[in-house]
C-alpha cells in the first residue's frame, strides 16, 4: 500500500498523499463511482485515485454526491464535507476538513518551467524563487491551492493571487497569498513543501486573516 504521507494540517483537517503504483482496477473495485466517462487511462486512474484517497480519509465520504458548484468547484450536498483533491501523475493527494473551506496541490517537477514562470509569477515573485525550478513549483503550487481554497472562477495568477510572503527554513516552507476576489478579502498563508519527486502547498482558515479594507 503506497501511502506517501498522511498527517493532520490543522485540528480539523486530515490530509494524505497517495503514489500511484496499483492497476485501475485496484482503485476501482474498491469505490462506489466509476471513471468510464473519462476517456484518457491516466487521467482515468488519476481520477479513481483520488476518490479511493477520499474514501480512505473518511470510509463514510459520499462519493456519489460531488457535483460542481457554479464556480465548477467540486461539493458535496450541505457541505458536509470539505475537501480538496489533486494529482500530478503518479501522485494524488487529498485534504479532508469537517469545519472550513481547504486546498491542495502536487506538482511533480517539469523541466520547462523555468521559462514558464512568467505567465503566473509577477516579477517580485520571481525575485522569491531566484530561478530555482523547484521553488517556481513550489509557487505555482500555492497558487493552485489558493485559487481552490477560494472557489472562484475568473482568476488571474498574477493580479488576483499575489505572494506576499515567503518563509524558508530547509524543504518547508510559509507562503502568504493575499486573496483579491473574497469578500471581505483574506490573507491566506500555506503550508507548502518540496518533497523529492514534487512540491505540494496545503491552504486551511486555520492560517487566514481578515483584510478590513
Amino acid at each position: 500500500m503506497p501511502l506517501y504521507k498522511e498527517w493532520n494540517p490543522n485540528l480539523h483537517s486530515l490530509a494524505a498523499i497517495w503514489h500511484i503504483t496499483e492497476p485501475e482496477d485496484f482503485f476501482a473495485e474498491q469505490i462506489s463511482v466509476s471513471g468510464d466517462h473519462i476517456l484518457h487511462a491516466k487521467r482515468r486512474i488519476e481520477f479513481l485515485a483520488g476518490r479511493f484517497l477520499l474514501q480512505y480519509l473518511n470510509k463514510d465520504f459520499p462519493l456519489h454526491a460531488i457535483l460542481p458548484d457554479e464556480h465548477d468547484k467540486p461539493q458535496v450536498p450541505n457541505q458536509e464535507f470539505h475537501f480538496s483533491i489533486s494529482h500530478s501523475y503518479p501522485y494524488v493527494a487529498c485534504i479532508l476538513s469537517s469545519e472550513s473551506a481547504v486546498g491542495i496541490d502536487i506538482q511533480c517537477w517539469h523541466k520547462g518551467i523555468l521559462n514558464l514562470q512568467h505567465k503566473f509569477l509577477s516579477p517580485r515573485e520571481q525575485e522569491f524563487c531566484a530561478n530555482d525550478p523547484q521553488k517556481i513549483t513550489l509557487a505555482w503550487s500555492s497558487k493552485e491551492a489558493a485559487y481552490k481554497f477560494q472557489g472562484r472562477r475568473g482568476v488571474e495568477f498574477i493580479e488576483h493571487l499575489p505572494i506576499v510572503r515567503w518563509d524558508e527554513k530547509g524543504h518547508i516552507f510559509n507562503i502568504e497569498i493575499n486573496l483579491q476576489l473574497t469578500k471581505p478579502r483574506y490573507l491566506l498563508r500555506l503550508n507548502s513543501f518540496i518533497f523529492n519527486d514534487f512540491a505540494l502547498s496545503v491552504a486551511s482558515i486555520q492560517f487566514i486573516i481578515i483584510i478590513l479594507i
